[in-house]
């Protein structure tokens, strides 16, 4: 295919091989892949229709005299309509009237970059903080955060995907035109501007998106490029993504390498490439991203693979992955929950989570309670290759009311579970709204119109259908409508609630607890190792790492109801403690009922043989 020259500029654009893309000589060149297609019209608003030129891969392609702003569609001829079809642009940087209206052209390179010697951060400082842009205003609105986020001791903020989806209300993962800006959210230019404000304030910006499936209204594809798909591979979504074709390979390679470069986002989070039949492409996608994006900035790469592939982590490939094992077998520690996915983590759940904090995976080649092999050995990678959290979207939206932990788990054992999850080597991962023990349901919500709302609403209710508390009809109607506007106001974040007893004292321990994190552990992650996770009971265990400098941390969590007994009182100095006593009862040999503590030895403290200091003294 021919490449003309992008049009020179102070800031960035990147080149797609699909799409519209702005020349130097101010001209726009047009190409869409159709392969099924006998002809291609470009239809430019207030101008004649023009055939596009079909080049050998099937694609069309043509370059005209047309401006930023221009609105336009592809006019498709098929054997089976010869009258054609307009269709969006499947590449489109942007649209106007939503998924099934015109595209418009966009000029990448008009945003001038204001932090242009941003380099990012490396990977172990990495605290993560995922949003919902539409909840928070807008691009505009998470941007007033971003302050806040920072005084918490966040240095990344992780966006739910922007992709263009249906309507203006949906959690991002219906989106069907991967290249476009949601509408709804703001501009493409108003999303560099947040990128480039979060970048003055210190903080990474990643970015939620999903290749493994297209939504199920404005999607076009199949009617004139049969071949993006595959009939003989049927996922949750329906047909799967052929990524044996090279031009869908380019269609997504390019559009991460889009979001990478020209909106400067510091790293992608995959979803679900577990839906992804062709593991070369995954490896494909990690390589053209570390060959083309400049070797001095920090870009960070995370999966979510619920088939736990240790082998697509690591130097060169993807740097984490989203650790579901760890999540499951908490809520079941914390919670009592058996139901759904959760009965794979029911049976010794204390012995699966010290597996989880010593090798990284629970499952690592073991059948699952439904009968099959899941994951591969990961007891050699880094504390630092596996994402934690204990709430996420999917982990609290995905319950049929939408309740966080918050409402769900006793307050201290919550409290010792966020001690784990801030202050052990893994990264921590929070969800808007955590960190002050917000009531908020975070529920599913779609804006889809007639037959499909209905379908998505009946759908949603009987997806419950065998779980207890949900077997009656009558029970299900109480599943909110994710496409009534009820359901997504309810979801809103009670922001103003968060300096406010209770919210408060939870708001204060993440800072604090944060804080010490990136005093004491962030500057010694890289080259941290597990020493050993041992069980002291049920509920009860003693995790042990080795940082990158030869401290080493100790974690004890008891979440039963009632004190156990220690073998071996702690000699180091406590550096957190879940609540205060907690420590001083460690000292005197016993783990206190819903508790956790961390203790810090350092160095010189083994080779000195020097007093134990108290925590107090560790203040920073």
């Amino acid at each position: 295919m021919k490449q003309q020259n992008v049009r020179s500029s102070a800031s960035l654009s990147f080149t797609s091989t699909y799409g519209a893309q702005l020349l130097d000589d101010g001209h726009t060149r047009f190409c869409l892949w159709a392969p099924d297609a006998h002809r291609v019209e470009l239809e430019l608003e207030d101008a004649p229709a023009q055939a596009m030129q079909r080049l050998d891969d099937g694609a069309f392609e043509l370059t005209v005299d047309c401006p930023p702003g221009s609105r336009y569609r592809y006019r498709v001829i098929t054997a089976e309509n010869a009258e054609g079809m307009a269709i969006p642009d499947p590449a489109a940087r942007a649209q106007d009237e939503d998924v099934n209206g015109p595209s418009l052209v966009v000029d990448p390179g008009s945003h001038l970059w204001r932090h242009t010697d941003w380099r990012g951060r490396p990977w172990q400082e990495s605290v993560i903080y995922e949003v919902h842009v539409g909840l928070l205003g807008g691009f505009a609105g998470v941007q007033r955060y971003l302050p806040y986020l920072v005084e918490l001791g966040v240095t990344a903020i992780e966006l739910m995907p922007v992709a263009e989806f249906p309507g203006g209300r949906n959690w991002g993962y219906d989106g069907v035109l991967p290249y476009a800006v949601e509408a709804d959210y703001g501009s493409p230019g108003e999303l560099k501007t947040l990128i480039d404000a979060a970048h003055g304030q210190g903080l990474m910006v990643f970015l939620d998106v999903v290749y493994n499936h297209f939504g199920p209204d404005g999607n076009y594809l199949a009617s004139y490029a049969g071949g993006f798909f595959r009939q003989d591979l049927i996922t949750p979504w329906g047909a799967s993504i052929d990524f044996r074709a090279p031009q869908v390979r380019r269609y997504f390679i390019d559009n991460a390498l889009m979001w990478l470069q020209e909106y400067r986002f510091d790293g992608l989070r995959f979803d679900a490439v577990h839906a992804i039949s062709e593991r070369d492409f995954l490896m494909e996608m990690a390589k053209a991203i570390r060959a083309h994006i400049d070797p001095e900035r920090h870009v960070h790469l995370v999966l979510e693979n619920e088939v736990n592939s240790a082998s697509l982590l690591g130097e060169g490939h993807y740097d984490a992955q989203w650790n579901d094992d760890w999540h499951n077998v908490m809520h079941v520690l914390l919670t009592g929950e058996g139901e759904g996915y959760y009965a794979g983590f029911t049976e010794n759940p204390t012995q699966k989570l010290a597996r989880c904090l010593s090798e990284g995976f629970i499952y690592q080649g073991e059948d699952t309670p439904k009968g099959h092999a899941r994951g591969e050995p990961s007891a050699h990678l880094p504390p630092s290759a596996f994402v934690i959290f204990l709430q996420n979207h999917d982990q609290i939206g995905n319950r049929a009311l939408g309740e966080r932990l918050s409402t769900l788990a006793d307050p201290d054992a919550l409290a010792a579970a966020t001690l784990l999850l801030l202050l052990s080597p893994m990264v921590p991962l929070l969800f808007m709204g955590e960190e002050w023990g917000s009531e908020q349901p975070f529920l599913f919500f779609t804006s889809h119109k007639r037959e499909l709302a209905e379908a998505v609403r009946e759908g949603r209710r009987g997806e419950f259908a065998d779980f207890p508390a949900f077997r009656d009809e009558a029970a299900r109607e109480r599943i909110p409508d994710p496409n009534d506007p009820a359901t997504y106001e309810r979801s809103r974040l009670d922001f103003d609630s968060r300096e406010d007893p209770p919210h408060a004292a939870w708001l204060e321990r993440y800072r604090h607890w944060l804080k010490l994190r990136h005093h004491h552990l962030v500057p010694h992650l890289a080259g941290t190792r597990s020493l050993s996770a041992k069980v002291l009971g049920e509920k009860a265990l003693l995790a042990r790492w080795r940082l990158g400098n030869d401290d080493t941390l100790t974690i004890l969590l008891n979440l039963r109801d009632d004190p156990l007994g220690l073998d071996e009182k702690p000699s180091a100095y406590c550096l957190a403690e879940s609540r205060s006593g907690v420590a001083k009862t460690a000292r005197q040999g016993w783990l206190a009922p819903r508790s956790a503590s961390a203790w810090l030895r350092e160095r010189e403290d083994k080779e000195s043989g020097s007093m134990e200091r108290e925590s107090k003294e560790r203040s920073v």
